[in-house]
């Protein structure tokens, strides 16, 4: 299977091996990496995934997709990224919430959220994508991140051989605990940098930093190339059409539904590449009637999935829940070429870039609608989420997970479609402890990561993850903040 440019409009358009896609992240263009096809899930292979462990599920699934790695060595590699030391109890569990609603609890890994899914995996794949393309130069990973995923990209790619990584994050964007996860990382090879803006600013200097070819070149001169962790890399967006494909798999195992019953999924998104793999799943077959996409206050994605315009050039509001604090959603940009093609793609997204928005031909609009249905919370919705879900179904929620179970809710008020629905529940929620507890009525007179944990734990009698607890014994090693015109002096490592 190959791989090529969402914004490829050549007549022969180029195309590299799923390990090249993956090494490189970024498509020359700006483009993001597709497969050529997308392989089909069937119902044998439904019955074949059904009885396996999740790693067993996992190699299954992206040998389908990246079909120039060796199975057993990509087996290898699922066995150890998804072992019970790194994730205690299993990967990606589903817990009941009501007679509707399963959380599929995707942060039971090392930094306790649902990018660990992806991150322990992907520095395993890009390893072999070294050595099969022979590759002498070091990697250097960029990640810009709302929160979740520098910790989990750090944690990933520690002490890999022939990697260094970079995170940036919004200075003031990310919540305490988040900031504690990363500037307290550990490794030789990592290292974490505070951007003065929101999200948008830190991923737009990443972009701009892939697509300067001077930059490239002083890289090279210094023995490195850059390449990418977020999900506009390929081999971190194929893990996770896994949990899809896996949960379906337990609710058929678990009785909740029957082989081939068709399911909604909620997922709550602000790049878009969460659902975006939730797409592909159903794409490939997965009996999926309805993806419904969660926003936040920053509402970008319901209105361009309501209405079929995309407009980035609006109020930016910091949440609570503020991974989802997001303007710019790179991942749609993949649904925009499976839908359009290649052509209108690049063409829209030269529009996103000159003039902040674009709109969707009215016939391609309706086959979003058709498949997507977008909802948003306020704050006060989302903190009534999670005392509501806590209070009357007994589950404990972070807001990001608050915010799909709230817009899940919606969805089936509105228009009574009451099929088995998977939210995804993105995070623990300790790493939002202040704002949970704030939401159940525990009063906290202290800003201390520690009591605000302990005081969670004591409230809801429940366990504080091992991670996290690690997480406050650590010292702070990176305390840097840049402007994002200084993010290139960063990568460069000046």
């Amino acid at each position: 299977m190959n791989y090529r440019s969402t914004r490829d409009t050549l007549s022969s358009p180029i195309t590299v091996s799923s390990a090249e896609a993956i090494k490189k992240g970024l498509a020359p263009d700006g483009g993001l990496y597709m497969p050529d096809m997308i392989p089909r899930l069937s119902s044998v292979d439904i019955a074949a995934l059904r009885p396996l462990p999740y790693a067993d599920r996992a190699a299954y699934i992206l040998s389908m997709f990246l079909t120039d790695y060796d199975k057993d060595a990509l087996l290898a590699d699922c066995r150890e990224a998804y072992s019970e030391e790194r994730f205690p109890g299993g990967a990606a569990p589903t817990k009941k919430i009501d007679d509707v609603l399963t959380s599929l609890e995707l942060w039971h890994g090392p930094t306790c959220a649902f990018k660990d899914m992806a991150l322990q995996i992907m520095p395993r794949l890009l390893s072999r994508a070294l050595t099969m393309t022979e590759e002498t130069l070091r990697a250097h990973i960029l990640v810009a991140t709302s929160g979740d995923t520098g910790k989990a990209a750090l944690e990933g790619y520690r002490d890999v051989p022939g990697v260094d990584i970079s995170v940036f994050y919004p200075v003031d964007g990310v919540s305490r605990m988040q900031k504690m996860q990363m500037t307290t990382q550990e490794g030789e090879n990592v290292n974490v940098c505070a951007v003065r803006g929101n999200f948008d600013d830190a991923q737009n200097g990443v972009k701009a930093i892939f697509s300067d070819k001077s930059l490239a070149e002083k890289a090279l001169e210094g023995g490195r190339f850059f390449s990418s962790a977020n999900s506009i890399n390929w081999g971190r967006l194929a893990p996770q059409i896994v949990y899809y494909i896996s949960a379906y798999c337990d609710l058929i195992e678990n009785g909740t539904i029957a082989d081939g019953e068709q399911i909604n999924v909620c997922v709550p998104t602000g790049n878009f590449g969460n659902i975006f793999a939730a797409y592909i799943a159903r794409y490939m077959g997965l009996p999926i009637a309805k993806l419904i996409c969660a926003s936040n206050s920053n509402c970008v994605l319901t209105d361009f999935i309501r209405t079929g315009v995309y407009d980035r050039t609006r109020e930016f509001y910091k949440t609570m829940s503020p991974s989802m604090d997001i303007l710019i959603s790179s991942n749609l940009e993949r649904l925009l070429y499976v839908i359009g093609g290649s052509a209108l793609t690049s063409e829209l997204m030269t529009e996103l870039k000159e003039c902040g928005k674009y709109t969707m031909p009215a016939s391609l609009h309706e086959r979003i609608r058709d498949v997507f249905a977008g909802y948003y919370l306020n704050e006060e919705e989302t903190s009534a989420t999670v005392k509501e879900t806590f209070e009357k179904n007994g589950y404990l929620a972070d807001t990001h997970t608050a915010v799909g179970i709230g817009c899940a809710r919606k969805y089936i008020a509105e228009t009574g479609d009451t099929r088995p629905t998977i939210v995804a529940s993105t995070a623990s929620p300790y790493k939002f402890a202040a704002d949970v507890a704030a939401a159940i009525g525990k009063k906290i007179d202290s800003d201390e990561p520690s009591e605000i944990l302990a005081s969670l734990s004591e409230a809801t009698g429940t366990e504080i993850p091992a991670p996290l607890k690690r997480t406050l014994t650590l010292p702070v090693r990176f305390t840097r903040t840049v402007d994002p015109s200084d993010m290139p002096e960063v990568a460069l490592g000046r």
